[in-house]
């Protein structure tokens, strides 16, 4: 495991696929052989070779292996298969070449046939034919070796899981009791002796390689590797800050290469010096294979080491604060500037220690003492870093100086390193010395990987930017080249881009998975604790707790991938595209929905539901889901309508049941529609299908404004019309082209209707351009002496009728 970790790593840093090939020890008489399990061309000889070696595999796997043994027949099996697949696609050829020359000598004639063959001919054939039956029985038989070892690889797999699981739920003692402690003071068990015999061994390979005749080539490549390890790694450095500097043109690309460049050559001199080193002592043929095991075990050691060192310092780059890439003041970097090598250095002691009692055969008791101190002083150093940058930037708080913005994800991860290393104190203290010691490595095997991954996508993105700039060369070269616009340029940068952190991102996932293969053992805690607490009436349903945990993860990667696509898309890609607002926003939106109803669909297959046990639940609420549903149904229908079809869409001046306003944002279930005054009405999807909308802006971005004016008969018509044009093109928001225009509308007792027209930029620039129309308009008007018409109103009067009287001496008779 710890091999395979350490090329992962190494396939993170410099994206190269590395194929690893491990082999049995020397020693063990039954192990297989390399040279064993590669095919040959005689199948009838390497068939039954490959039948006995995979009887090894299992013989070994059924005794008592540790963790280490098992990743090798692991890796045998695997490789066995392989062979074994290979074997039976070569053969394939050959039964071809088989059937083509039975088609030509044809079927045998039958017996009452008048036509009779050589006796040459029928023995072509049944020889023929005996070749053809034996290729197919080795056809089979290579096919059954290839699933007989992908079965023992995943029978292997369950294996160490299980041992794992062992393993972490193993109470030792804690700590601070004396049962931890005691193998280093017992004198009952033989580790003493076994350990004596091992470093007697390890002086013996020292003195072979001080041998006469040996002195000088031990001398010289203990020379190298201190070299190496000095003046190679500083000046490398040096030369390749000097290229990013000068040959590297300008922008963040400089600063990434540079990150890029620490990292890689801390890891190779360190690499290098461990080999170097392992090339003075162990380049005899007389040197033991416990021992070659055991520097072979260093050297690989020593790739993880050369990570932890490289990374922690392009990390921080306290040389280089100005190209510094993560946003740390100068102070906590400072401050954090010790750990890196500090944290590579007890990785190495401690996997030394566990490589020495691997190798010495050591008792359980002994390992679980250099387990816990393992984890004590990785998880003590994962604490410390926490404290000591809070305590940094506590301090720089109080003298009142700027700190660096952090953000969400950084307090994440140090939240998460906190409580991974109070995890780890706590576990040591109730005994759980292997749990500890499993949490304090995966610690160190995350910070590797999200390190790496932070570096190297900090390069895709500026190296692809840079190499499709046209402020650079190169961009300008393939514009040239490809006579296409700048802005395909961008795309294209912006693809390939994201192709490399996706594949970056799932190297890392594998990565993951691959180091914390056991991962699943809190999985099976909390299942026992479900079925403890009544959890089997989860079966009428199939749904297992540990799969439901795995659908919790999977719904929560999946909105986390899907929000970061939406955002890609949102921020990144599409403004460089021709696309309008609307027609972003619409895809976007139609994006997420479908994103979402993925994720839940495959949520739910995670979890392992099954849907006939839930038809008597679909049954009972079909009838309310039929009412009470029905509207919301309907609206998000008409909401994918109007997404797709585009009707409507974001950014259009719509009128619709008396309400005229923009569209912001349409929602699977409503759409929102903001007014003049900044009030959103939020209309029903559903309604923008079935109701009469006015769309302004859909088929003429354009508006009109348009002002009808009534003048007395008595006016010079001409004049009029004159004038109104001059105001029309001397107002700045009024177009050009078309020209404006007057028409004569009507003539009425009232007067002369004259109809002014001009066009605008927008629709939403029309009450605006007229307000101001009319103010010209009337001005204009007023200093020329034109009056409007006034209208016309008929008044009706009501008169009393008069009545006369006659003088009171007319009464009289």
């Amino acid at each position: 495991m710890f091999k395979l970790r350490a090329i992962l790593a190494l396939l993170l840093l410099t994206l190269v696929t590395l194929t690893p090939t491990l082999s049995l020890a020397a020693d063990d008489p039954a192990a297989p052989s390399q040279d064993e399990a590669t095919p040959k061309v005689n199948a009838a000889v390497e068939l039954p070779k490959m039948q006995k070696i995979l009887d090894k595999i299992k013989g070994q796997v059924s005794g008592d292996t540790n963790d280490n043994q098992l990743s090798q027949l692991n890796e045998m099996a695997l490789e066995l298969s392989g062979n074994a697949d290979t074997l039976g696609q070569a053969l394939i050829p050959q039964r071809q070449q088989l059937d083509t020359q039975l088609a030509v000598l044809g079927p045998a004639p039958a017996a009452d046939s008048p036509t009779k063959e050589t006796p040459e001919v029928t023995r072509k054939r049944s020889q023929l034919e005996n070749q053809k039956s034996k290729l197919d029985d080795q056809i089979k038989q290579a096919e059954g070796l290839k699933n007989g070892g992908l079965l023992l690889s995943s029978q292997i797999a369950n294996l160490r899981r299980d041992q794992l699981k062992s393993q972490l739920a193993l109470n030792s003692g804690s700590i601070l009791g004396p049962r931890f402690w005691a193998p280093l003071f017992s004198t009952q068990d033989l580790d003493g002796e076994k350990i004596s015999d091992f470093i007697a061994e390890l002086k013996d390979t020292a003195a072979l390689s001080w041998e006469p005749g040996w002195r000088f080539g031990t001398v010289g490549w203990i020379l190298a590797a201190m070299l190496v390890m000095t003046l190679g790694r500083r000046y490398s450095e040096e030369f390749l800050a000097w290229v990013s500097i000068h040959k590297l043109p300008e922008g963040r690309l400089r600063r990434s290469f540079l990150a890029a460049a620490i990292a890689l050559t801390t890891l190779a001199a360190v690499v290098i010096t461990f080999n170097f080193t392992a090339l003075a002592f162990t380049r005899r043929d007389e040197v033991s294979s416990d021992v070659q095991d055991f520097v072979d075990r260093l050297v690989q050691l020593s790739v993880f080491c050369g990570l932890i060192a490289g990374l922690g310092r392009a990390f921080l780059s306290t040389r280089r604060p100005s190209w510094r890439l993560p946003h740390i003041s100068n102070a906590v970097a400072q401050a954090l500037k010790p750990f890196p090598p500090i944290t590579a250095a007890l990785v190495f002691i401690f996997q030394t220690a566990e490589a020495f009692n691997n190798s010495v055969g050591t008792s359980l008791n002994t390992t679980i003492v250099a387990n816990g101190l393992t984890a004590l002083l990785i998880g003590s150093t994962a604490l410390s870093i926490s404290v000591r940058t809070q305590r940094v930037r506590r301090r720089l708080a109080q003298e009142g100086e700027t700190l660096e913005e952090r953000s969400t994800l950084a307090g994440l991860i140090q939240i998460a390193l906190t409580l991974t290393a109070l995890a780890i104190l706590i576990a040591l203290l109730i005994g759980y010395v292997m749990l500890a010691r499993f949490l304090a490595y995966e610690v160190v095997w995350c910070g590797i990987l999200f390190g790496s991954f932070f570096f190297l996508s900090h390069l895709i993105n500026d190296g692809c930017e840079s190499l499709f700039s046209t402020q650079n060369s190169t961009g300008k070269r393939l514009q040239n080249t490809l006579n296409i616009d700048e802005r395909h340029l961008q795309q294209a940068a912006t693809l390939l881009a994201a192709v490399g952190k996706t594949l970056l991102i799932m190297i890392v996932a594998l990565a993951l998975f691959n180091g914390s293969f056991a991962s699943s053992t809190p999985i099976e805690l909390l299942q026992k604790a479900i079925e403890f607490w009544g959890g089997k009436g989860l079966e009428s349903l199939n749904i297992v707790p540990a799969h439901l945990v795995s659908a919790l993860v999977c719904m929560v990667v999946g909105i986390y991938i899907l929000r970061s696509v939406r955002r890609w898309l949102d921020i990144e890609f599409l403004p460089k595209t021709t696309m309008d607002i609307g027609m972003r926003t619409s895809l976007v939106t139609l994006m997420s929905n479908i994103g979402y109803v993925l994720i839940i669909l495959l949520t739910l297959s995670i979890m392992g539901l099954q849907w006939n046990k839930l038809a008597w639940i679909v049954s009972a609420l079909s009838v309310g889901i039929g009412f009470g549903l029905q509207e919301i149904v309907k609206n998000f229908i008409s909401g994918l309508i109007l997404l797709t079809e585009r009707p409507v869409k974001v950014g259009d001046l719509i009128t619709i049941s008396g309400i005229e306003g923009d569209i912001r944002r349409i929602n699977v279930r409503a759409t929102e529609i903001q007014m003049s005054d900044k009030s959103t009405v939020i209309v029903p999807n559903s309604q923008l299908i079935s109701q009469n909308v006015r769309n302004a802006t859909m088929g003429n971005a354009q508006g009109v404004v348009t002002i009808l004016l009534t003048f007395p008969l008595d006016i010079d018509p001409v004049r009029v019309r004159e004038l109104l044009l001059e105001v029309y093109n001397e107002n700045e928001r009024i177009l050009e082209l078309p020209e404006p225009s007057v028409s004569f509308k009507d003539l009425s007792p009232q007067g002369i209707v004259l109809s002014v027209t001009g066009n605008v930029a927008s629709q939403r620039q029309i009450s605006g351009a007229k307000s101001d129309l009319l103010f010209d308009i009337l001005t204009r008007l007023r200093k020329e002496g034109i009056t409007l018409s006034t209208p016309q109103t008929m008044v009706i009067e009501r008169r009393q009728p008069v009545v006369t009287t006659k003088p009171d001496d007319e009464l009289l008779p």
